[in-house]
């Protein structure tokens, strides 16, 4: 399985205490290798997108306030959660890089999934609109990027972070040929999700404390017969590990367990319409020690080899 990371990731920070801090890629270096997964990896190094690939999913506009250079030790506030230093900008051009590289691996057979450790995130990111500790949306580009580059027909985003994808919504809602299936916490950041934006949206709001009993029913009757009945030829995550009940920002229940459980019925969906075919890219997930657990667990799912049906 492909591992797209790289070093310079760690340079783009919003300040001093800050929860999407550098320190969040460390902890999940760190678990990977106590619990021996870092040598199963096949480590890839994150190359810059193609600027212009960025317009397949944001306004030329928006890409340009993005470029405005930010002075070294300085911080331009997008708004008063999210804000670049002098770094942000190469940062965001190559996490996007590495999720369009992963795309191209799994399609050309190289690899069996691919998980994009990258900083900053992306899902809060709009067409016109940076915002939520996101400045471009990684996985909203890699759907359209998949459509317009490989010619698929069928691409399935899931994002299960605690907060509604706002900006993936924004993007892809109504696109031909994408599905997007989510899930979130209701009633919290950014207040967007309850009412579709699109007929290709499937979003399940959860209610405070949703644990694994909820996410069983939410897989049973919602996410795997919509992906059966959409037959995917490739399936992007937006892997938030923000609903776990240690993180400090929301208040669902979910453990590093439940992660596993959700990423085998992705798995086993796959296997069944394109074996291999999952880019799962890193969105929030603001408790280091519970973070680093809970990749650990998604990786373990991505790792297991194919099971074939009788």
């Amino acid at each position: 399985m492909h591992f797209y990371s790289h070093p310079r990731f760690q340079d783009h920070s919003m300040g001093s205490g800050h929860p999407e801090c550098p320190e969040r890629l460390v902890a999940i270096e760190e678990t990977l290798k106590a619990r021996a997964l870092w040598p199963q990896l096949d480590h890839q190094v994150a190359k810059s997108v193609d600027i212009g690939l960025l317009e397949l999913a944001h306004a030329k506009d928006l890409l340009q306030r993005l470029t405005l250079p930010v002075a070294q030790g300085s911080y331009e506030f997008i708004d008063p959660d999210t804000c670049m230093n002098a770094h942000t900008y190469e940062a965001m051009l190559l996490a996007s890089g590495a999720v369009l590289q992963a795309v191209d691996a799994v399609l050309a057979g190289e690899t069996r999934h691919a998980f994009c450790a990258v900083r900053p995130p992306g899902h809060h990111a709009e067409r016109s609109s940076s915002m939520g500790f996101c400045f471009v949306n990684h996985i909203a580009l890699a759907a359209l990027y998949a459509r317009e580059k490989h010619k698929l027909t069928r691409v399935a985003v899931i994002d299960f972070d605690v907060h509604h994808g706002n900006g993936t919504e924004d993007i892809l809602a109504n696109e031909e040929g994408v599905l997007m299936v989510s899930s979130f916490q209701q009633g919290i950041y950014p207040g967007s999700g309850t009412r579709p934006r699109g007929t290709n949206m499937v979003n399940i709001p959860l209610q405070a404390g949703a644990d694994s009993a909820a996410i069983g029913s939410m897989l049973k009757n919602h996410w795997i017969p919509q992906l059966e009945a959409f037959e995917p030829q490739l399936l992007l995550i937006s892997a938030g590990f923000d609903a776990h009940r240690e993180d400090p920002l929301a208040g669902l229940a979910w453990t590093e367990d439940d992660y596993e459980q959700i990423t085998d019925a992705l798995v086993q969906v796959t296997d069944t319409f394109c074996p291999g075919r999952i880019v799962s890219s890193l969105e929030g997930g603001y408790c280091l020690d519970a973070l680093g657990r809970s990749v650990s667990s998604h990786i373990t799912s991505l790792l297991k080899p194919l099971v074939l049906a009788a």
